[in-house]
């Protein structure tokens, strides 16, 4: 309940039960209310201690139980002296070349070359992707937007003017199938929060339907009514990971590669950071820095094996 009130989504409120639920167990089913400080603390230090966790995941630990205290149980969250961090790794994401993505792309067709191209052109993140209304594609405005993305926010990104023709031929797929469903008294879209409640003919509208629709129908509110929810991320990271065997490509990537790319991209060719710290929906600029390291400009600079060979 708590989540749900604070917007969290249906990952996070599953990823917090895990850990509080981890807590308590590892302190032999004790109440939090009778925890403070050092139980914390020691739970916590005994994830540092495991070779196999990372430091975000012993963040998601520190973030789950710091909500069960503050949130939940209305207490504040004790200061941790003894807490022994685990060091953070500096990643930085892969991404892949224009001629590999070009290479990808030409082994993917239908719907799920599109939504990969859409992800490349727009930088959203696969969810993002597979969650687009019909009503938050805006081929006037060229625009597509990103409702309640991570951190519960909106945004606007371009719409790559070359996935036009492909995008209006595939919403014309999707009224149809639409139609056809709304003909057999079906139709429907689930609706976020209460808006079903609020606008219960909305939820069987077009504007409300997945662009990218599940081809299968689920029971729709109890009512005897089916359905239509979205396309699964699982069936795109399949296909992607297919054709980038395919294209012979022996990087570690996936769909989430071409939202980096995305960025990669703009930056090596002149957008500034903050635009793309816009595009992405990243809260911090210092986030979207992390590009900057991708792509460093070394055109011009020899490495000194390349001047030993050339004496």
């Amino acid at each position: 309940m708590a989540c749900r009130q604070k917007h969290f989504s249906p990952k996070t409120a599953q990823s917090y039960v895990l850990w509080i639920r981890q807590f308590i167990l590892f302190h032999n089913k004790r109440h939090p209310v009778d925890m403070g400080q050092e139980e914390i603390e020691a739970y916590l230090n005994h994830l540092a201690n495991k070779r196999n966790v990372s430091a975000s995941t012993q963040s998601a630990a520190l973030n789950a139980i710091a909500f069960l205290y503050r949130e939940v149980l209305n207490t504040p969250m004790p200061d941790l002296d003894n807490l022994r961090r685990i060091k953070r790794h500096k990643i930085i994401p892969v991404v892949m070349s224009h001629q590999e993505i070009e290479a990808t792309f030409a082994h993917m067709h239908g719907t799920m070359r599109l939504m990969a191209e859409l992800i490349y052109g727009t930088g959203l993140r696969v969810n993002e992707c597979m969650t687009l209304r019909v009503k938050d594609v805006d081929f006037d405005l060229r625009t597509i937007t990103v409702r309640a993305g991570k951190g519960y926010k909106d945004r606007a990104t371009v719409m790559p003017q070359v996935l036009i023709p492909d995008l209006r031929m595939h919403l014309t797929k999707v009224a149809q199938l639409h139609k056809a469903d709304v003909l057999k008294g079906n139709g429907y879209a689930p609706m976020p929060n209460a808006l079903y409640v609020k606008y219960p003919s909305a939820s069987q509208s077009l504007a409300w339907q997945y662009f990218f629709p599940s081809s299968l129908q689920r029971p729709w509110q109890n009512t005897g009514q089916l359905a239509r929810w979205h396309a699964s991320p699982s069936t795109l990271r399949r296909a992607f990971k297919q054709a980038v065997r395919q294209a012979n490509i022996h990087k570690h990537v996936g769909p989430h590669t071409l939202r980096h790319s995305f960025a990669s991209h703009l930056l090596a060719a002149g957008t500034d950071i903050r635009t793309i710290q816009t595009l992405l929906g990243h809260k911090n600029v210092e986030t979207t820095m992390i590009y900057t390291h991708i792509t460093p400009d070394y055109k011009h600079v020899d490495s000194p094996l390349d001047r030993l060979k050339q004496k």
